[in-house]
């Protein structure tokens, strides 16, 4: 052999690894920029599954090793580490057999990726990390609320959808699934930021308005009682501040965004502009400061609107009755989303239905279902950062 052609091949198999390392990113890369459904034929479910839970078992790690600044302060004190660290350790066998099987049989490149991270977690201490003391009051992100949330999401909606569906046959990573699951990652690592930003303007906003005498009433109330009296203050606030984003026409701009899904699942409610996030929260928790109502409710009541924002989104269809006309159901809020005549600025209401039926907002159709949703006119771009720069441009709405 010519010292030419050993030349050739060394230069060759030096460079396999970078190739090999340039083909794993940009397969990672177009499947995150990508829109539309896997194909279960070529193991892009499985996949996507030993990706999606590699990556979060690497935050988790991470999670563990600094968990002042990445856990949220709310959450930490009610976990049990045990549990946390057999968790982990689960994911990090399923994500890291899925990824090895799947490079067994040739589907190597996101796989790679996958088994990659699971390595790397696991040379971070994986579900080993000691935990020892550290301060309380730092600035934080809630890492470890984004990785709870989606995994608890994923295994509870998926498994309804899949018993309950509206639309059988609907794909777990239907179109836009990319877009909508960047939303949701990025909302929830904002989720410390924005609740510090909150209870700023509202403490400093509202204090004035603040009667201790009322405000002990208020929390002397029975807990189911006052716990739907928060509810229902609550949906008035949020009544008033959804049909404001819709009539009134620079707040549509940012709403539009959270309208723009066209397939509805428990993961559409996730695609919301940033502001809007932040300014209903604000106008939605301000008057339960002012009213008073105890943190027990309060907590309670975010569970409770944490369920039903996921769950109203969601692919569901159940028999409901006369509830449909009290409780704000999948249903109900699927035809807010719809873009049908008759569906156009209708069922604004989070928590009960009777709010719009009271104002004259709940849809009237002789249909069951709705034809079809998203913004009139198709005018919303895709992709996390154009919608978001969305309302600021000169787009017609």
């Amino acid at each position: 052999m010519s010292r030419g052609k050993k030349r050739a091949i060394a230069r060759r198999v030096a460079t396999a690894p970078v190739r090999r390392a340039e083909a794993v990113v940009d397969e990672t890369r177009d499947l995150l920029n990508k829109s539309g459904h896997l194909d279960p034929r070529k193991a892009m479910v499985s996949t996507a599954i030993a990706l999606s839970l590699g990556f979060l078992c690497l935050l988790a790690v991470i999670a563990f090793h600094f968990p002042q600044y990445l856990t949220t302060p709310d959450l930490r004190h009610k976990y049990s580490v045990d549990v946390l660290r057999q968790a982990l350790l689960g994911a990090l066998l399923i994500a890291g057999g899925l990824s090895l099987a799947n490079v067994i049989l040739g589907r190597r490149n996101l796989n790679i990726a996958a088994f990659a991270m699971v390595l790397a977690a696991v040379a971070l201490g994986g579900s080993r990390v000691p935990v020892g003391a550290f301060p309380d009051h730092t600035p934080y992100i809630g890492l470890d609320w984004l990785i709870l949330d989606l995994l608890g999401s994923t295994v509870l909606f998926v498994v309804i959808e899949k018993l309950f569906p509206l639309y059988r046959g609907q794909s777990v990573f239907r179109f836009e699934w990319q877009t909508d699951m960047k939303h949701f990652a990025v909302n929830h690592f904002a989720v410390g930021l924005a609740l510090l930003v909150v209870n700023f303007l509202i403490h400093h906003a509202f204090t004035w308005l603040v009667n201790s005498d009322f405000q002990r009433m208020v929390a002397s109330i029975h807990f189911v009682p006052q716990l739907l009296l928060c509810i229902l203050v609550a949906d008035l606030a949020q009544y008033a501040t959804h049909r404001a984003y819709h009539e009134v026409p620079f707040l549509w701009r940012f709403h539009s965004v959270h309208h723009s899904v066209k397939t509805m699942d428990w993961l559409a409610g996730s695609r919301q502009h940033m502001l809007e996030l932040l300014f209903t929260r604000v106008c939605v928790l301000a008057p339960l400061y002012v009213l008073g109502f105890s943190e027990a409710v309060t907590n309670a009541y975010i569970l409770v609107v944490g369920f039903q924002a996921v769950f109203n989104h969601a692919n569901v269809h159940l028999p409901w009755g006369p509830l449909k006309y009290v409780l704000v159901t999948p249903d109900f809020h699927h035809w807010h989303h719809a873009s049908d005549d008759e569906a156009i600025d209708k069922n604004y209401a989070a928590h009960y239905a009777f709010i719009d039926y009271a104002f004259g907002t709940a849809v009237k159709s002789t249909k069951q279902f709705p034809e079809k949703y998203g913004v009139v006119g198709d005018y919303m771009p895709d992709g996390f950062v154009r919608q978001q720069l969305f309302p600021f441009s000169k787009t017609k709405t």
